[in-house]
């Protein structure tokens, strides 16, 4: 409780003391009882001893005992007096002394709790910035306990993983970034960890998605706590992808250009040798006919010229077919959907690894399904299937689609076909892919619409396909 004669500055305070003392000195003088008026100096005391320093209020304490004695009405002597001046210079030096550690106390407290207050509205601040911050970020941030449950989540965070606002805390994060969740945390490890990583994201629908994670483990007072930024990075390798191929089948193109430009010389020097046997009138016996007949075998040999298997560009060896197929989801279903394409997936829960090379084998995917968005676009039913068997020894993708099919079969895998879009290389350089790591491509016609199976060897198994057990023969 503040008391008013306490209020105000240092030298406010001390006139008040001056004019308390003078007043009681005054009445000690005027008022003519036998009874001593000294102890009323307290009062005054009390005010210096808050504005002055100890040996000012000790000074003050002696001052008013003096004033005490002076306008004592007893008589002095020093038997009489000087105890009882002791007592009361010890009371009035006593009674400052600890008003002067109350005041200096209170100030300490008072600029602590300026301090304080200081601090925290700086901190509630920063709270307000940080959270407007992480409120309007574009980037999912979540913050998660120990074991994986969500405790804070922005509104990206919501958008990102299509959960509605404010549900998000108090689920577990292995619902949708399960790399996440075997993450060690610091109840288990001392190591903490700060650092990136790309994996599987999944929404709350079941669409998946790649996600960039960047993360870091940390203590508080409430325990261990991770927090990450996811960052959907499926947009960026729908575009690679797509440029990928792109490149690939324009540097296709340029190599096939180049043997249809030994073709074309060929042909030229067969015209000009079957002008020599019509002017010559005979064919028996002619070395122009020999010669005629050796360029056109090496016509048929370059005219049936495939690419040749080869392992030297492949990074070739065991792969997971899931994550290739989750890939493949990632790039596909966003076109699908732009072009109101429904797409079935039929994926058992255990795939084992199989042979091959998993950017080649998510091209000779990419390259199936745009032959089905392409045939899709005027079909009255729009649905691509894609489901995976697993064999024996083979595991085998199957992209099916409601077009209208196949008109020419047997033209199938042979580049520069007529009405093809391009050069017609899709399918013949993704048979070759396949076969490059002891695969296969092949079209089934027993299906309706268009069917395509791509049979790949079991990692580990010791048998392959019998149709690729040479990694150099050629493909046709």
């Amino acid at each position: 409780m503040d008391v008013p004669l306490l209020q105000g500055t240092p030298r406010a305070i001390l006139l008040r003391a001056i004019l308390l003392t003078a007043i009681i000195a005054l009445i000690d003088w005027r008022v003519d009882l036998n009874i001593s008026f000294g102890f009323l100096y307290l009062f005054p005391m009390l005010l210096v001893g808050t504005a002055l320093s100890r040996w000012q209020v000790v000074a003050c304490a002696l001052l008013c005992t003096l004033l005490s004695d002076i306008f004592d009405p007893f008589p002095f002597t020093l038997a009489n007096s000087l105890p009882g001046d002791i007592l009361v210079f010890t009371s009035l030096a006593g009674s400052g002394l600890f008003a002067y550690e109350v005041a200096r106390r209170r100030r300490h407290e008072a600029l602590a709790l300026r301090r304080v207050e200081a601090e925290v509205n700086a901190r509630r601040e920063a709270e307000e910035q940080l959270e407007f911050l992480i409120d309007s970020s574009p980037a999912a941030i979540l913050t998660m306990s120990p074991d994986g449950v969500i405790l804070l989540a922005n509104r990206a965070a919501h958008r990102l993983f299509v959960v509605p606002d404010y549900q998000l805390p108090g689920r577990n994060i292995r619902r949708y970034v399960p790399s996440l969740a075997r993450v060690p945390s610091l109840e288990d490890t001392a190591q903490a960890f700060r650092t990136e990583m790309q994996c599987r994201g999944e929404r709350e629908s079941g669409d998946v998605f790649l996600a960039n994670v960047f993360f870091s483990t940390y203590r508080t007072a409430m325990g261990p706590r991770m927090a990450a930024l996811v960052v959907d990075a499926s947009e960026d390798l729908r575009e690679r992808e797509e440029s990928n191929l792109e490149q690939l089948l324009a540097g296709s193109r340029i190599l096939v250009g180049a043997v249809s430009h030994e073709i074309r010389n060929v042909c030229s020097a067969i015209e000009v040798i079957h002008e020599n046997l019509v002017r010559a009138g005979t064919l028996r016996a002619n070395k122009d006919f020999e010669a005629l007949g050796s360029l056109v075998d090496a016509l048929h040999k370059i005219a049936a010229m495939d690419l040749k298997q080869t392992t030297s560009h492949a990074q070739m060896g065991s792969i997971e077919l899931a994550e290739v197929l989750d890939e493949l989801r990632i790039v596909l279903e966003p076109y699908c959907a732009e072009a109101d394409i429904q797409v079935t997936w039929k994926i058992p829960r255990e795939i084992p690894p199989v042979w091959g090379d998993r950017h080649r084998l998510l091209q000779i995917l990419l390259n199936l399904t745009k032959n089905s968005e392409r045939a899709l676009a005027q079909a009255d039913e729009k649905r691509i299937d894609i489901s995976v068997t697993v064999g024996t020894h083979t595991v085998s993708i199957r992209v099916s689609d409601s077009g209208p099919g196949i008109a020419s079969p047997g033209m199938l895998f042979q580049p520069f076909q007529r009405g093809a879009d391009s050069t017609g290389l899709g399918l013949y350089l993704s048979r070759a892919f396949a076969r490059s790591f002891r695969g296969e491509l092949r079209h089934d016609p027993a299906r309706p619409g268009c069917s395509f199976v791509i049979d790949l060897a079991i990692a580990g198994s010791g048998e392959a396909l019998s149709h690729a057990t040479d990694t150099t023969a050629v493909a046709r």
